[in-house]
């Protein structure tokens, strides 16, 4: 059912890995990132032997948002496990046989999600719904609560959908994409109709703490879904590296600076490197909004101002910790990684197995060992699985 990448690539059937030559400079800056099957992942394993609940939704089944509310939590966990590991079986060979750890569950395994994305839209007959999009169809069906989504969420949902259609006709949209959001503190905000209806003004960001430390977010900047095992995840990476005097913390991806404003305090300096813009705007609030003198932020691609950030950096000691999207590195960005002299740790949080497969078996040739596997269950009840590997040099 998975795939494990190794030096000799399986294939599935209907799965075809291209690898491309990497030497040459017109190459990396040509090549985006190596494909990759992501419906590796999308594959529910059989759970027939399993002793089957009740699911908290009445749309399981049909949303294609949970493939695992009819089972126990705990066996979730099991087969979540099992399938990273298979995928990661070629590519972890000979780096020892204890780097795995189970995954470390969610403290919350219904109602942790704070931000739900809904459609709202006008049908012919006049009618409004509001709802998700039903799996590999084009019905909407009208949602009037989401057992994964925050409490305070579901129950600002009515108000929602009162003031979504009433925007909407003022402003006559027939068709929407909503996105409803909160924050650690408990305050409900949404936007997706209107010019800029997601920007935010400071007084009025969502924020959740870390460390001792507030952490601002906005309705147009990514961020973490979940923030139940958000301090689990800083923990880890706290412990996963010596923080000596003198070290370098690299926050690549960095977003709002979720990791570099919440570790601040261990390195001696912070680079961020982010290219949307309006994450570096929450970065820049969060740096000032703690009064930070030794983080900055890069706005820009990490595979444009890694080389020259680390260049400038040559003498200096350099943790790095990498959260990519879900395509994963850039095969210039790797390149760049392995040749990297003074970085003595690299930290890898993925939200794509599938990507961070193929990203590990290019780390591996640049001398990197892999000393730990920490999967994160962020998303409890979906497919999805989130997973930290730390690397050092042998």
């Amino acid at each position: 059912m998975f795939l494990a990448v190794c030096n000799q690539p399986l294939q599935r059937p209907g799965l075809q890995l291209q690898r491309p030559d990497f030497k040459g400079e017109n190459n990396t800056r040509r090549i985006r990132t190596l494909p990759v099957n992501y419906r590796i992942m999308l594959t529910v394993p059989d759970t027939s032997h399993i002793q089957k609940i009740k699911p908290a939704c009445s749309l399981f089944g049909s949303c294609g948002g949970c493939k695992y509310q009819d089972i126990p939590y705990e066996e979730e966990l099991a087969l979540k496990g099992k399938a990273l590991h298979e995928l990661l079986d070629g590519v972890v060979e000979g780096n020892g046989p204890d780097i795995f750890d189970p995954v470390v569950p969610s403290p919350d395994v219904y109602y942790y999600r704070n931000r739900l994305d809904l459609t709202l839209r006008k049908s012919r007959d006049g009618e409004w719904r509001m709802g998700f999009m039903l799996e590999n169809t084009h019905r909407l069906e009208d949602v009037a609560a989401c057992p994964i989504a925050r409490k305070e969420i579901n129950d600002f949902l009515p108000k929602l959908r009162e003031e979504a259609i009433a925007k909407a006709i003022g402003g006559e949209y027939r068709n929407a994409n909503l996105t409803v959001r909160v924050g650690e503190e408990g305050k409900v905000a949404w936007g997706g109709i209107g010019r800029r209806s997601l920007r935010m003004q400071p007084e009025d960001y969502f924020w959740v703490t870390l460390r001792g430390k507030k952490i601002f977010y906005s309705l147009d900047t990514f961020f973490q879904a979940n923030l139940s095992i958000l301090g689990r995840v800083v923990k880890l990476l706290e412990e996963a590296v010596s923080w000596k005097q003198g070290a370098v913390f690299l926050d690549l991806y960095s977003g709002v600076g979720l990791f570099g404003i919440a570790l601040a305090d261990l390195a001696d300096e912070i680079v961020m490197i982010e290219s949307g813009y309006d994450s570096v705007r929450l970065a820049r609030h969060n740096i000032e909004h703690h009064q930070l003198k030794n983080a900055r932020i890069l706005e820009g691609r990490v595979e444009e101002c890694l080389p020259e950030t680390l260049a400038g950096l040559r003498e200096r000691r350099c943790v790095a910790l990498i959260d990519p999207p879900r395509t994963g590195l850039y095969p210039s960005v790797i390149e760049t990684l392995n040749r990297a002299e003074g970085l003595s740790s690299l930290l890898y949080l993925s939200c794509s197995p599938e990507s961070l497969a193929r990203d590990l078996e290019k780390l591996a040739e640049g001398a990197w060992k892999i000393k730990r596997i920490t999967p994160f269950d962020f998303f409890p009840r979906t497919r999805h699985l989130e997973t930290l590997v730390c690397l050092c040099r042998p």
